[in-house]
């Protein structure tokens, strides 16, 4: 994104400094031949805003069409009603573009707001939205030519026309052509830098006690769809009122962070009574905000929820908040001390997965960095931004939030991955991998589990991996190969069907 957005500032700069510049003010007064008045000095300060404004509410019946009120009235619910806002309302921009340009205009001062053409700024804008962008390139479009305006260099319509122009000349550039061989780009654009990735394994990333899997490791585990990757982390992000305060940000890590008993009180092994005595420390519950008593019930359910042990006896004494496990078998002292072990480590607050949370302040906002993902659990925790909150475990992600989001986060991990060692690689072959890995609803591995012993050409299969187990089993099924592909028609010895080789003529005979 960042080489993107730099040719396109370029490219307005190239344009701009051409001879033919013209100012934005006299480029409007040239267009609305109806209106009198060309530029700001000719008309009072007072008035032009109010001309501007009467001249679009006679536009509105005729330029926006009755499908768009719903989002104005959907604007409404989260824009204040100022007067630009009004007149920003009756365009029927996407919530992102309006917030951009109503921030632009609010910030700008009586004086300032005079020099602006907002008749011109809805054209142009108008103009953006039917040439059908990305609504990435056009807030970023946006924002640089407002830095332009801001700057003294306003863009004219000629340069306007020539920018949208040089965009659509440049995107035309970089289509791909028929009959190119994309999947074995991308595997050369991704494979070639990955074999001089580093090996390392963990880094230290910033966050205390807290390894993440980065490197060739990490794309590995990316590639073959774990289901559980090497070290699971979230970073959880906080709705407003919590993010600010970092006590409301240790009470939310309180309610994710998985707490055993033991760091709630006094745990003890009685041989001569053979039981396991817990005091529960009154002070500790206060300060983590969970009740004595929700302490007390949790802890032996949990511990009968678990398969493995279910047998004992309890004793509660509520005034004094003192829990006694017996063991069904007084006499045993190996079921004793199974027991105690059972008690210390049972989870009575938190997530059961999420084994550790550090606070940290990143832009001035609280965020939570964890060790170990529950995605589902965490997203019920009040306080918590699901919209912002991420987390490393793919399969996670496709079970909570379906196969479009698990698409996302490959793209993301990968792309991530592969930048934080210094490799470039263009974000499209990335997407190409993750498209053919989620193609069927469910994150299949690049490999012969999955992608690679799926493909329909028999010699491409057995050429991967375990050629003799492919081969039989296409004989016994009395398969066919119709060698369309790259690795088939190498293996015979025959052209490539992509390219030049995928073009066929036929001769026809014509009677004379």
């Amino acid at each position: 994104m960042a080489a993107k957005k730099k040719s396109l500032e370029e490219t307005v700069e190239s344009i701009i400094d051409a001879p033919f510049e013209v100012n934005i003010s006299k480029t409007s007064g040239e267009k609305a031949a109806a209106e009198p008045a060309e530029m700001p000095e000719a008309a009072p300060a007072e008035a032009k805003p109010k001309r501007v404004r009467k001249s679009a509410k006679k536009e509105k019946p005729e330029e926006v069409p009755e499908e768009e009120a719903p989002v104005v009235r959907k604007v409404e619910t989260y824009v204040p009603e100022t007067e630009i806002a009004k007149e920003v309302h009756s365009w029927g921009m996407p919530k992102t573009l309006f917030e951009l340009v109503d921030k632009w205009l609010e910030a700008k001062t009586p004086d300032e707001f005079e020099e602006i053409d907002l008749k011109l700024l809805r054209k142009r804008i108008d103009t953006l939205m039917k040439a059908r962008y990305p609504v990435s390139t056009t807030s970023e479009l946006i924002k640089i030519l407002i830095k332009k305006h801001d700057a003294g260099k306003p863009v004219s319509d000629e340069q306007f026309a020539e920018i949208l122009e040089r965009i659509e000349r440049e995107y035309r550039m970089t289509r791909v052509q028929a009959c190119e061989a994309v999947g074995i780009n991308a595997a050369h654009s991704i494979g070639e830098p990955g074999t001089q990735m580093t090996m390392r394994t963990f880094h230290f990333a910033g966050v205390a006690e807290i390894n993440v899997t980065l490197g060739l490791p990490r794309l590995i585990e990316i590639m073959d769809a774990r289901k559980e990757p090497s070290t699971p982390t979230m970073t959880i992000y906080l709705e407003k009122g919590y993010r600010e305060d970092r006590d409301k940000a240790r009470e939310v890590s309180w309610m994710i962070e998985a707490a055993p008993l033991h760091e709630f009180g006094d745990i003890e092994t009685d041989i001569a009574d053979m039981c396991v005595v817990v005091e529960i420390n009154k002070e500790v519950c206060k300060k983590r905000k969970i009740p004595v008593a929700d302490v007390m019930k949790r802890a032996p359910q949990k511990i009968k929820d678990k398969r493995h042990y279910r047998e004992f006896d309890l004793e509660i004494d509520e005034d004094n908040a003192i829990l006694r496990f017996l063991p069904k078998n007084r006499e045993s002292y190996q079921n004793l001390f199974q027991l105690a072990e059972h008690v210390r480590q049972v989870i009575v607050q938190g997530i059961d997965d999420v084994k550790r949370v550090v606070v940290r302040k990143e832009n001035d906002e609280y965020i939570l960095h964890t060790e170990g993902s529950n995605l589902k659990d965490v997203f019920e925790i009040n306080g918590v931004d699901c919209t912002r909150t991420r987390t490393n475990n793919i399969a996670e992600i496709a079970a909570t939030l379906g196969i479009e989001a698990a698409r996302a986060s490959i793209i993301d991990e990968a792309y991530s991955t592969l930048k934080e060692q210094g490799i470039s690689v263009d974000r499209r072959h990335i997407m190409l991998v993750a498209d053919i890995m989620c193609m069927d609803g469910e994150v299949k591995q690049i490999g012969r589990h999955g992608i690679a012993g799926e493909k329909e050409s028999v010699l491409s299969r057995a050429s991967f991996e375990v050629t003799v187990n492919h081969l039989l089993d296409a004989a016994v099924a009395h398969e066919y190969d119709e060698l369309s592909g790259v690795t088939e028609n190498v293996i015979v010895g025959q052209p490539i069907q992509l390219g030049t080789g995928d073009v066929k003529l036929m001769a026809k005979r014509i009677k004379p």
